[in-house]
């Protein structure tokens, strides 16, 4: 065991392991900044109103951190983080649209700002650039890896509308939904790290589960403070996912713990129909609050993330190691 792990450093997790890649962060920047010119005025326009609102960029982190975890500190690791990157925005643009959002990182969503047409097709062109830079890899098995994981959320768009206000999804069917539409991406992000780096399978594989977990566990926790974090925390208005009648892990458990036909017939009104009214939102935190339903997807998002932790099992002890290990209990008790 190294000195550094002996001696962990204060902060938070994210920004020990941005410590580390910080350098190679500020070249994704560049790239992002680069490939986002065009002779269409609107493309950089769009694309930027979202990357410029920033977020913690934390799937391109963990490509970068993955990629040094596994002894790669060369130059496509970058543009594979950018890629991932591209490929995440394309995907928040998309569901903005699908979704009607009003807001997106507390500034309102693009398709407000400029109408449906245009959000899809700046999306459609991040794609693009994301391949483009898959392709100067060289490597056809990133190409493979973030070529599968673009399927899958596209899937997984298509899967979240087939059991939109549906109370009879269930729980199988709404992991089914994340394991596509979020924790695909968070995978794809790490696994690619290990595979550029010439990683034994045994550890391609160990970064492919730490991902597809951590991206549960963080779509878990981010469907939790939906009812439980303060308005604007987590980079869209508190409430927003009931005001969209969206069936999320703590919807699924209050309506399962529901007590009597009229709180049933309540849960159905507000998500089914989404027919609300003054004080519904209100009326449903108490609901879940009463019975546990956000502690209970919490408790689940704890559970997917000790699996994460598990699977990095395969590397040697060292601080990198134990900050993405640390990164799954920020992650799923965030408060924003």
């Amino acid at each position: 065991m190294d000195a550094m792990t002996l001696a962990r450093p204060h902060g938070k997790p994210l920004d020990r392991i941005m410590d580390v890649v910080r350098d190679d962060m500020a070249a994704v920047d560049a790239i992002l900044t680069e490939q986002l010119n065009s002779s269409t005025d609107l493309i950089p326009k769009v694309a930027a109103h979202l990357i410029a609102a920033g977020g913690k960029r934390v799937r391109p982190v963990l490509t970068l951190a993955s990629a040094r975890l596994c002894g790669y500190e060369g130059y496509d690791a970058v543009r594979l983080a950018a890629a991932v990157e591209f490929i995440h925005t394309a995907t928040l643009l998309h569901d903005d649209v699908v979704d009607g959002s009003a807001t997106r990182r507390g500034r309102p969503a693009a398709n407000r700002l400029w109408g449906n047409k245009p959000t899809i097709l700046v999306g459609d062109f991040l794609f693009s650039r994301a391949f483009q830079l898959m392709v100067e890899t060289g490597s056809v098995e990133v190409l493979r890896i973030l070529s599968a994981a673009s399927a899958i959320i596209a899937e997984g768009e298509v899967m979240q509308l087939a059991t939109a206000n549906n109370l009879a999804t269930t729980e199988g069917d709404h992991l089914a939904v994340i394991r596509a539409k979020t924790a695909a991406l968070f995978a794809a992000a790490t696994e690619v790290g290990g595979a550029l780096a010439g990683a034994s399978p045994a550890r391609i594989e160990g970064l492919r589960v730490y991902g597809d977990c951590l991206g549960i566990a963080f779509q878990l926790a981010d469907d939790a403070l939906d009812y439980a974090g303060e308005a604007g925390a987590t980079g869209k208005d508190a409430g927003d996912d009931f005001r969209e009648g969206k069936v999320t892990a703590p919807v699924l458990n209050a309506f399962a713990s529901a007590r009597d036909d009229a709180e049933r017939a309540f849960w159905r009104r507000v998500i089914e129909k989404n027919d609300q009214e003054d004080g519904d939102l209100e009326r449903a935190v108490d609901l879940m609050r009463r019975d546990g339903a956000v502690e209970r997807t919490r408790e689940q998002a704890r559970a997917y993330g000790a699996r994460a932790k598990a699977a990095l099992d395969v590397f040697d002890p060292s601080s990198l190691r134990d900050d993405l290990r640390d990164l799954v209990a920020y992650v799923v008790d965030r408060d924003r």
